[in-house]
């Protein structure tokens, strides 16, 4: 069963050595002040460079788009430097690396964003939900979200814009392409799901107008970078960050179908995955893959006899594991030869410096 995993697949104009995909993981280690990538990064990245795709960590596209503390961003020349250093060690491992470019809208804190009001789809504050700050000290200060403003017709123009530099400025980092991030509810994901949107014009209401602006966000990266170069994560069950969609079946195979049409070279779907968690309904996927014709990567609890399963129905390309990155550097290898997995310390994943980072060893049989 696990020959599928280690197949070979296309995409877009790169040929990727597995089916394993590195998914973005958030690890607050971007150097202060300016939130660039840095040295230690690259050796993170370079160290799990065996997975057919990395999916580097949420990149926010402005000082607005940052949500939290220590994240790094994609908009100064410091930043795309400090990426470049990232992406040419992944490269020099013979890896494939995308970026995720990230806007949170309102799933922060003024502090996080030069004392500004968040922004959102509507004036809607996210109930229950914390963002972290940098208080002074190694350890994040964890805060409750505050109410946003709704964003207006400009706003909206200038986001675009703003997705659009950030994935020209991911190419010219070394990025082999770019994710873009409409998951667990952030802007994008704000616009998608119904709870989230109160909007009357033509960006509310109908599950079309709530996907006009994932739509108008795609088109201008597309056009600035080729389709070949660009996919999307989408979340569709889960209420991440107090985002939920009264008819997520109906609304995410129509943006199944629009990814389709606007001919973006993957789709990434983000599995609800806490341990009792519903799993993703079947015939849910079939929709998908019926609607969508290019690559379908789902994450979330995938151990190897599910990732062989989810790939040999063929609802699935490529499968992501998420945590167990973190610790196992060389999962792929321990992944063909059945070697025991290690666990993470979740003590050291957000902020600090080495240590919980680049500190896994590989597997050793000694």
């Amino acid at each position: 069963m696990k020959e599928t995993i280690f197949q070979t697949i296309q995409l877009g104009n790169l040929t990727l050595a597995n089916r394993i995909v590195m998914p973005p993981m958030t690890r607050s280690r971007a150097s202060q002040p300016g939130n660039a990538a840095n040295e230690i990064m690259a050796t993170y990245y370079a160290q799990r460079a065996s997975a057919g795709l990395i999916v580097a960590e949420g990149t926010q596209i402005s000082p607005m788009g940052q949500g939290y503390a220590w994240t790094p961003g994609i908009y100064s020349q410091e930043q795309i430097a400090g990426w470049k250093l990232v992406t040419d060690a992944v490269h020099e491992k013979g890896g494939a690396i995308f970026a995720q470019l990230w806007h949170v809208g309102r799933v922060t804190h003024p502090d996080n964003i030069g004392g500004e009001q968040p922004i959102s789809s509507s004036a809607l504050k996210a109930e229950n939900v914390k963002v972290f700050i940098d208080n002074g000290t190694d350890e994040p200060g964890f805060v409750d979200v505050v109410e946003p403003r709704a964003m207006s017709k400009e706003d909206i123009q200038h986001v675009v814009a703003e997705y659009r530099q950030a994935a020209l400025n991911a190419i010219e980092a070394g990025f082999d392409g770019i994710e873009l991030h409409a998951a667990n509810g952030y802007l994008i994901n704000q616009f998608i799901d119904s709870e989230a949107n109160h909007r009357t014009d033509e960006y509310g209401g109908s599950i079309e107008n709530r996907l006009r602006f994932l739509a108008e966000v795609v088109e201008a990266m597309t056009e600035a970078i080729g389709t070949n170069r660009v996919g999307v994560r989408l979340a569709p069950f889960t209420s991440l960050n107090g985002t939920v969609d009264k008819t997520p079946v109906e609304t995410y195979t129509a943006a199944a179908k629009l990814l389709n049409k606007l001919g973006v070279v993957y789709m990434h779907i983000a599995e609800v995955d806490w341990d009792d968690a519903p799993d993703t309904p079947t015939e849910f996927k079939q929709a998908v893959r019926d609607a969508y014709q290019g690559v379908i990567i789902y994450a979330g609890r995938y151990n190897t006899e599910k990732a062989a399963q989810a790939l040999d129905s063929g609802l699935a390309d490529m499968v992501g594991f998420g945590r167990p990155f973190i610790a196992n550097p060389d999962l792929p290898n321990r992944i063909q030869h059945g070697y025991p997995l290690t666990a993470h310390d979740p003590a050291t994943l957000f902020g600090g410096n080495e240590k919980g980072l680049v500190d896994y060893p590989e597997y050793s049989m000694s």
